[in-house]
């Protein structure tokens, strides 16, 4: 089976073929390119670098977010795009599970966490090999985030590029059971989006019309109108 996996929920960018599972190709960067630009000549450099035809896929992964709310709608267009195309399913997995994926042999508790602007992150929590979820997905301030995770009490294993954001608050609030893995870890990489995926059943291909991002926080500017109205009608 070749699997295509789209990662762009965030500022790096991965794009990946497993075929049987293995990684024949790869790209994991974290440049100051934007995915409008430069995810689709990547899907493009993969599959040629592959050698694999677009029509010989048979299943896309996505990360469906959370996340940047632009990366996440550029990656979840592409992928809904190409798999109504070429006629393939298409199965999305939380850009936060994708990330702690990376630190999947640590068994205890793993945050991934990517930074919401304004003291916010999107986080979750999972714990093990199996990435048994303790908190689901969501948006929260870092001290609201860290108040939660003081009352697990034991060692939490921090995982993304933008701990290092947080990192001297985390480490004030949890102390030693505060960890963060390698450096190398850091990156989300659609390898991991495809592991996720194959674990799943495919759905039909008429599920692509349905499938929809998992922003968990609307976008400023819907919220600025959300106000706006609400403004207008208590007038």
């Amino acid at each position: 089976m070749i699997w295509l996996g789209i990662e762009t929920a965030n500022a790096p960018l991965s794009i990946t073929v497993v075929r049987d599972g293995q990684v024949i190709a790869e790209i994991v960067q974290n440049i100051k390119l934007t995915h409008s630009a430069g995810a689709m000549p990547a899907i493009e450099d993969v599959l040629a670098r592959a050698n694999i035809k677009p029509s010989e896929l048979d299943a896309i992964a996505v990360s469906e977010g959370p996340g940047s709310y632009t990366g996440v709608r550029i990656g979840v267009t592409l992928a809904k795009t190409l798999a109504w195309t070429l006629q393939k399913p298409l199965i999305g997995i939380s850009s936060l599970k994708a990330l702690a994926a990376n630190a999947a042999l640590y068994e205890g508790f793993i945050c991934p966490i990517f930074d919401a602007r304004r003291n916010n992150v999107y986080t979750a929590v999972y714990r093990g090999s199996e990435l048994d979820t303790i908190f689901d997905d969501y948006h929260d301030h870092i001290d609201g985030l860290l108040a939660r995770l003081k009352t697990l009490e034991e060692p939490i294993l921090f995982v993304g590029a933008d701990v290092a954001v947080f990192w001297s608050r985390i480490v004030e609030v949890l102390g030693d059971d505060a960890r963060r893995a390698p450096f190398s870890y850091d990156l989300p990489r659609a390898s991991e989006t495809i592991r996720l995926a194959s674990t799943l059943e495919l759905p039909c291909v008429e599920a692509v019309h349905h499938f929809i991002p998992q922003y968990k926080r609307i976008a400023e500017a819907e919220a600025n109108w959300l106000k706006e109205q609400k403004e207008k009608r208590d007038e």
